[in-house]
């Protein structure tokens, strides 16, 4: 099956008790992992340039945890379906009768060739469009995977050390199963992004680009029809291109979208912040339904009670025109079964008792 973004496109809190903190120095961190010491935090932002889905920023408490110092690469997704034969979810035909599940009502059924196996793509515009219609940019592509990211005739030949792309929420929980990991939560991904740093605007501190130097991977020029590459990249880059935070953790902004495990809803840090005290360790609304719609949620378009789940940290799409959202604080909810040009994972593990 697929998302309700597919078809809008194309026919244009709960808790858990917090583990006492554990000593750094009781365990060996996992190759190519860091631990994130846990603690206490502020969570979203009350800035005016903050989405309203960021509002208000409230504290939150995580426990330790390890997380990827990258996101998953080509290479290494490669080894997993090599290993265990996995097909993902853009590999797969759509099932109409699941679909129609998750869309309004009286939705008419798509074309036979759109319910071929692929995924959404994005398509530079021949010049500027209105913002508001992201089917101006994203495509649906027959043939669209991880191993064809712009649909056939595309490769990974090259971006082995990119981050894997075209990969559902399903396709990532998949592949952190074996590799004996999880998702992280949205609170664990945001403290890990920050590195310490309270309240700044960037995973490295309050200024887009210190000493003129870019910090991220993100769309430079005029989006969506012009990238001028100030970066060194029009699309994703390898992982590493550029500095890691203060925990080490490269990618925390801009490159690709990150999925986290908790499903999504534009009210959570509103209806969170009624709670007295940090926050312990939340793991996301138990339920999509019942959600108060917030005027400017910068999510893709859904269906009232569809399940949604959390992606943080923003994509080489995004512009400060459009989609600042190579911000900590910044979040989306992402239908789980899409994949797309801009959106990879990372995956987490708990650190365990001293």
């Amino acid at each position: 099956m697929r998302s309700v973004l597919f078809l809008a496109l194309t026919f244009s809190v709960a808790l858990v008790a917090c583990k006492p903190a554990a000593n750094p120095e009781s365990r060996s961190t996992p190759s190519g992992m860091a631990l994130i010491p846990g603690g206490t935090f502020v969570m979203g932002s009350d800035a005016d340039y903050a989405f309203a889905n960021e509002k208000p920023a409230h504290r939150v408490e995580v426990a330790p945890f390890f997380i990827d110092v990258n996101p998953v690469t080509n290479t290494e997704f490669a080894a997993f379906v090599e290993a265990t034969g996995y097909k993902t979810v853009a590999e797969r035909s759509v099932d109409w009768e699941e679909l129609k599940k998750q869309v309004p009502p009286g939705t008419s059924k798509p074309p036979d060739e759109v319910l071929l196996p692929g995924s959404i793509v994005f398509r530079p515009t021949a010049g500027p469009v209105d913002l508001r219609d992201m089917s101006q940019w994203w495509v649906w592509t027959t043939g669209a995977s991880w191993q064809h990211p712009e649909g056939p005739g595309s490769s990974i030949a090259g971006r082995e050390n990119h981050p894997v792309v075209q990969v559902a929420w399903e396709d990532a929980q998949a592949y952190a199963k074996w590799a004996g990991k999880r998702l992280p939560t949205e609170a664990e991904w945001e403290f890990a992004a920050r590195g310490g740093l309270e309240g700044k605007r960037y995973a490295w501190g309050e200024f887009e680009n210190p000493d003129g130097k870019f910090m991220a991977n993100r769309w430079t020029g005029e989006f969506p029809y012009s990238n001028d590459k100030r970066d060194g990249f029009a699309g994703t880059s390898p992982v590493g291109s550029f500095p890691p935070n203060a925990y080490g953790l490269h990618d925390m902004g801009g490159n690709v979208w990150n999925w986290c495990s908790d499903l999504y809803r534009a009210d959570t840090f509103a209806e969170r912040a009624n709670d007295k005290g940090a926050c312990c360790d939340p793991r996301g609304p138990l339920t999509a339904e019942g959600e108060t719609p917030i005027p400017g949620d910068p999510s893709p378009p859904s269906v009232p009670g569809a399940e949604r789940r959390v992606t943080k940290g923003g994509s080489f799409l995004c512009n400060p025109s459009y989609c600042e959202s190579y911000r900590p604080s910044a979040r989306r909810g992402t239908p789980p079964d899409t994949g797309s040009s801009h959106v990879g994972f990372r995956c987490a593990m708990d650190a365990p008792a001293p």
